[in-house]
């Protein structure tokens, strides 16, 4: 399970190298190949680009057979998470090259942060995760109480 943060940056290629202390939690049958898609964060605020170890995507793939493909908004997620998504190998340096169209989603440029959540990896541009956190109408204290309740 992934988990913490990093500050990386962005080569002018658009090659992220993922951290070590990341890196080491990738099974061998993730072949040293990720999936990218669009992550998501705030449509007033800003988004995220989510990476996925290729066996966590494998899980991914199979919960999405499980939609309703005549949901329309099922149907809808189904196909944006699957139009987005792009696999790509780590090359010796542990880099992946991140798409130009998640870049310009996440509006990522130079300096990124990499954060560590459960199953996938999130890179934000570090001033969308800020107002992302700020955004909240709740605090982490009102939110972990109700969260924490539900488990």
């Amino acid at each position: 399970m992934f988990k913490g943060h990093f500050r990386h940056s962005i080569d002018a290629k658009g090659r992220i190298a993922i951290p070590a202390r990341l890196k080491k939690y990738f099974k061998p049958e993730a072949e040293n190949s990720v999936v990218m898609t669009k992550g998501i964060g705030m449509d007033n605020v800003g988004h995220c680009v989510d990476v996925y170890p290729k066996d966590s995507w494998t899980e991914v793939e199979s919960k999405l057979q499980k939609l309703n493909p005549y949901n329309k908004n099922e149907q809808r997620f189904i196909r944006t998470i699957l139009y987005n998504a792009q696999e790509e190998t780590m090359d010796n340096q542990s880099r992946v090259l991140i798409p130009q169209h998640l870049i310009q989603h996440a509006g990522l440029d130079g300096e990124v942060l990499v954060i560590g959540v459960l199953d996938k990896i999130e890179i934000w541009n570090p001033e969308t995760y800020e107002k992302y956190n700020q955004a909240s109408p709740q605090s982490f204290e009102d939110i972990a109480e109700t969260v924490m309740r539900e488990l």
